[in-house]
């Protein structure tokens, strides 16, 4: 596919998901941080310190190529998503505070993504200057995750009617296009796809283990319950690799730096089902821990 059609195209299908996400927001979202502020700042630690550093670290560790390992951190920087709340459902984790890392994420992100994407770029890419987020790039960013966003809390607040009509059309939507950009993506770099996944995909699988593993044990460590400590660890362990793969495509115009969120996006559903499922398995929900189950 020409890169120009993808340049228009993906960022008006993103808005459409990321609108979407919004749909499923409330204001209450964000002000029940309030209620789980060791959980929620752990959280963003994890997302936002420990994850990124883990991720330079294998960057360094298996000598991955400048645009792949900007492409990893490209991964390692972008937020949860509605994914996680589906899984947190299936595995018993804390839905509301699911919903309020992801509100409070897809905020975040606007600021912290361009910043490390950027550092990421001046460290493994020696002319960063024709390909970093320049100003101008650092707004497409800001309004390809922040606008769509706050459009769709405006829909749920003023027409909620409308606004549950559209959610599983858009969730639907949402998982044809992921599927549909990552054969975008594989098909461009058709001739390069075994040296890519052979390069990059034991990074990727290494990244995806540890957004989970460390999401979930992190918080346990902490004294956070097993409810809320799974809803944490869907909630950092399945980024948002559209958006990674988009601005990738899109704002870089790389299919390179694409490559590690279209891999990850094949790993992301297997490993968090199978991490899920030994949760269910060696640490169950008690009975104590089930009332934090309930959504507020």
């Amino acid at each position: 596919m020409d890169l120009g059609i993808i340049t228009v195209f993906l960022p008006i299908a993103l808005a459409i998901i990321m609108a979407g996400l919004g749909l499923e927001l409330r204001p209450q979202d964000f002000t029940r941080v309030a209620k789980h502020p060791k959980a929620v700042l752990l959280a963003l630690v994890c997302q936002l310190v420990i994850l990124v550093g883990i991720a330079f670290f294998i960057c360094k560790l298996l000598s991955l190529s400048p645009l792949l390992a900007v492409g990893l951190m490209l991964l390692a920087a972008s937020p949860g998503g509605p994914t996680a709340n589906l899984f947190s459902y299936l595995y018993q984790g804390d839905i509301a505070l699911n919903i309020t890392l992801t509100a409070i994420n897809s905020v975040i992100a606007a600021f912290t993504l361009p910043f490390i994407v950027n550092l990421a770029i001046q460290h493994f890419i020696n002319d960063g200057q024709q390909l970093g987020l320049q100003f101008s790039k650092v707004i497409q960013v800001f309004l390809i995750i922040l606008v769509p966003v706050c459009l769709g809390m405006i829909i749920r607040h003023t027409l909620p009617r409308l606004a549950d009509r559209l959610h599983k059309p858009v969730r639907t939507f949402a998982v044809v296009f992921l599927v549909f950009i990552i054969l975008a993506a594989l098909t461009r770099e058709r001739h390069n796809i075994m040296e890519y996944i052979t390069q990059v995909g034991l990074a990727t699988a290494l990244f995806c283990f540890a957004s989970l593993f460390i999401g979930y044990f992190v918080p346990r460590y902490f004294g956070i319950n097993s409810t809320q400590a799974r809803a944490c660890a869907f909630e950092i362990g399945i980024h948002n690799s559209t958006l990674a793969m988009t601005i990738a495509l899109t704002i870089l115009s790389s299919t390179t730096i694409a490559m590690p969120a279209a891999i990850y996006s094949i790993f992301m559903y297997i490993f968090a089902a199978l991490f899920g499922s030994m949760l269910k398995r060696y640490s169950p929900i008690t009975t104590e821990n089930k009332m934090a189950i309930k959504t507020e």
